[in-house]
């Protein structure tokens, strides 16, 4: 039986992840999940739904205002949420 070298445990468990297919999938959910901590609690307060379709995070909110402003953001908003992931997972943003 031929030894190979250590594989540390989180490199091993990303590689099964990776070739399962699900490692996208978490990345999302982590995504939506930093929502809160990436913009803060003033207008995570009016964030009503938000998911991933691919490659696009939607964003529903309950203020008109807000929407406009996040709309003018949007390119910086994608640039801290991969930023937090630690890689890219998203290209865009919808406000809705």
């Amino acid at each position: 039986m031929k030894r190979t070298d250590p594989v540390r445990l989180g490199d091993f468990v990303d590689r099964v992840l990776a070739q399962a297919g699900i490692s996208d999938r978490l990345d999302e959910h982590r995504l939506c999940s930093l929502w809160p901590e990436i913009v803060g609690p003033s207008i995570n307060r009016y964030t009503v739904r938000r998911y991933v379709d691919r490659g696009v995070l939607h964003v529903y909110l309950t203020s008109a205002p807000l929407k406009n402003e996040l709309m003018f953001n949007r390119a910086a908003l994608v640039k801290a949420l991969n930023d937090a992931c630690g890689r890219e997972v998203i290209t865009d943003v919808s406000i809705h």
